[in-house]
């Protein structure tokens, strides 16, 4: 690909010249313009060797080569001037175009200039607006991709607080829930009952079961270890010896 040179573009510059005395006009602006600090000007056309030859412009018509018009002027502020290649008394071919605004000259871009300026334009907003993106971007092994906004937080903080609507619980829910609670109450009898909200709590009296008296105790704890002796069988006479005969 071939580089540009950067000294054969001129749409980045402008030229004025702070010392020219006469207020511009139809008859002076082409003398404005071809004076030798305007980059713009080419000492190689034929308004030069017009100029030099002390003729007037409207010999520029029977010559061939490039030339400088004014195309068009409203005074006394804006002035049009064109660059463009004489091949006959009838043909020409444009080159390029420059406008003057109070003494300042621009050269005018070309169409190509606009439609690569715009493009360019997009290209870096897109690409602007997918880095912002990214920024925003946020992943992690155990909850995967989401969005993180810098304002997000600023914008929870400064929204009221809406309660949440508490959904009412189930049939099955209530029941079982009782259930589980009385059966707490009948292990864990409470020991204090408030009457009203912000009253002193009662203590709640529990009913004990008289204790027995220590010796009576010992008593009953005796009595299931005696136990009764077994009835004995009834003795019977040893048998009698009888004589062994020999």
């Amino acid at each position: 690909m071939a580089s540009v040179d950067l000294r054969d573009n001129l749409l980045g510059i402008s030229w004025v010249d702070s010392g020219w005395v006469p207020i511009l006009n139809p008859g002076n602006v082409l003398d404005y313009f071809s004076e030798r600090s305007n980059p713009f000007y080419d000492r190689t056309c034929n308004n030069e060797v017009v100029k030099m030859q002390r003729l007037t412009l409207e010999h520029l018509n029977q010559m061939v080569g490039v030339e400088y018009i004014l195309l068009h002027a409203q005074e006394p502020i804006l002035y049009i001037i064109r660059k463009q290649q004489r091949q006959s008394p009838t043909q020409v071919i444009p080159l390029s175009d420059y406008y003057i605004i109070a003494g300042v000259v621009y050269q005018a871009p070309d169409l190509g200039s606009v439609i690569g300026s715009r493009v360019l334009s997009a290209v870096h907003g897109i690409q602007s607006a997918f880095d912002e993106a990214m920024s925003y971007c946020r992943y992690h092994p155990s909850k995967g991709y989401w969005w993180h906004f810098k304002d997000q937080e600023e914008r929870e903080k400064a929204k009221p607080k809406s309660k949440k609507k508490e959904e009412p619980s189930s049939l099955f829910q209530r029941q079982r829930v009782d259930t589980l609670l009385l059966d707490l109450r009948n292990k864990f009898p409470p020991t204090f009952y408030q009457p009203k909200p912000g009253e002193k709590p009662i203590p709640v009296e529990v009913k004990k079961e008289p204790e027995l008296p220590s010796e009576a105790v010992k008593q009953e704890d005796r009595e299931p270890a005696t136990k009764t002796p077994a009835p004995t069988a009834p003795s019977k006479p040893p048998p009698e010896k009888r004589p062994r005969l020999q």
